[in-house]
């Protein structure tokens, strides 16, 4: 992404059929910023990250799985998901997120 540039977050990523979508906003060796589009009905398996990351809904509904509890999300929710902690996501409608996790080196 240029820096010093507006952008709609919404606006620049789109949806795939049967797919999830993802795009790097900013890339640096203290974190990173991706934008994913999820289709409905898609998802990411149970995982665990190193690092504490923030998710933003910024277009449609999701559920967020963190250790077993479920958060039904929607647009302009936001979760905090812990490091080291399992987490899961699937759509409920196509559904559009920013992640950002920030390293602690």
């Amino acid at each position: 992404m240029e820096t010093s540039t507006l952008f709609r977050l919404a606006d620049h990523i789109i949806y795939s059929e049967n797919s999830v979508v993802s795009k790097t906003i900013v890339k640096k060796q203290t974190g990173t910023i991706t934008l994913f589009a999820f289709d409905k009905g898609q998802g990411l398996s149970p995982h665990v990250a190193p690092f504490d990351a923030l998710v933003q809904v910024v277009d449609g509904e999701c559920i967020f799985t963190v250790a077993e509890k479920k958060n039904n999300m929607i647009t302009g929710d936001c979760i905090i998901l812990p490091a080291g902690i399992v987490h899961a996501v699937e759509s409920v409608t196509p559904f559009k997120m920013l992640l950002t996790m920030i390293k602690i080196i």
